[in-house]
């Protein structure tokens, strides 16, 4: 099976002379609107942080449930800290998906008033690496994001720096999540079920296990397969909602793997890119035109991020 999605430098923008960043953008932008997804290589998060995090991940998931259910926030909507298994479906299923996480918020480190919005991080006391090497593997996250909105911003035609005051201590979130090993018939859940992000965009490090699926424009389900130390990036519905559909969020899900496999268990480490609460969605001008009519009514990101997660059961 040959590559689902494009692939981009990330390099190319960075150091690249004129030509280089003109072609980086335009392929970023074509990758965006016509699939929703694209891997990026030389988007410098080091190997050795996502590696470290990965295994010091794993070993908080193999501590006993009773010692993770310390890291459950009650009334935190699954925002900070450990999510038990089952608490999460997708916007259109009540079944449960089967997964358990751990969610790494901002710290904020100037004299930002935001802070006052953000719940404080979960340390856990019995892995301390996992939640130190996560909240260094953030900021890498949050700055490979940022060249890839500054590009977008350019291939939309806003000044350059449109996005980067609307993400400086945004609202952004790591998670890790574990899909334990499937040990019966599951009663009709996958692993994920089908779903679209609801951030900006999102940057996923190579999973430890396949199973990641897009639905592209003739409805087919095609597996997502990076290359090693590739980063697959995606967009979400509010950057799908600013730009009144012209990028596209794409439908995706992780399905179980076969029978023979099912006893391994699957790690994934989405970084989900939120703008600060207050940013305007409204749909952008230059994006409404007679073939594409306005598709949304306004809203913030805090309002749109609120809905949401009342939709996907973490909030009541």
């Amino acid at each position: 099976m040959g590559r689902t999605i494009p692939v981009v430098d990330l390099s190319k923008f960075r150091n690249g002379n004129a030509q280089d960043r003109a072609e980086f953008v335009q392929e970023l932008g074509n990758a965006f609107q016509e699939i929703g997804f694209v891997g990026v290589k030389n988007h410098g998060i080091p190997k050795t942080l996502v590696d470290g995090f990965f295994s010091s991940a794993k070993s908080f998931f193999g501590l006993p449930v009773e010692n993770k259910r310390k890291y459950e926030v009650p009334g935190l909507a699954g925002q900070r800290g450990y999510t038990s298994f089952g608490k999460e479906h997708a916007k259109q299923s009540d079944v449960p998906d089967l997964k358990e996480f751990f969610q790494i918020g901002q710290t904020v480190r100037d004299e930002d008033q935001i802070k006052s919005q953000y719940p404080d991080n979960v340390r856990v006391e019995e892995k301390t690496e996992f939640t130190d090497k996560g909240d260094e593997l953030y900021q890498a996250f949050e700055g490979a994001g940022a060249d890839l909105l500054h590009a977008i911003a350019i291939f939309l035609g806003l000044p350059e720096d449109y996005f980067a005051p609307k993400i400086h201590n945004g609202n952004s979130i790591l998670r890790a999540i574990h899909y334990p090993p499937i040990t019966k018939e599951p009663d009709s859940a996958i692993r994920a079920e089908q779903h679209e992000d609801i951030n900006l965009i999102t940057l996923l490090v190579g999973a430890s296990a396949g199973g990641l699926e897009l639905l592209n424009m003739d409805n087919e389900w095609l597996p997502i397969m990076p290359e090693e130390e590739e980063i697959v990036i995606n967009v979400g519905d509010m950057l799908q909602r600013l730009t009144n559909n012209y990028l596209k969020s794409t439908t995706h899900r992780v399905v179980n793997p076969p029978k023979e496999e099912w006893h391994k268990p699957r790690l994934s480490i989405p970084f989900f890119l939120h703008p600060r609460s207050e940013m305007d969605l409204t749909c952008l001008d230059s994006c409404v035109t007679e073939e594409r009519p306005l598709a949304y009514e306004p809203i913030t990101a805090g309002g749109y991020l609120d809905e949401r997660l009342r939709e996907i059961g973490l909030k009541k």
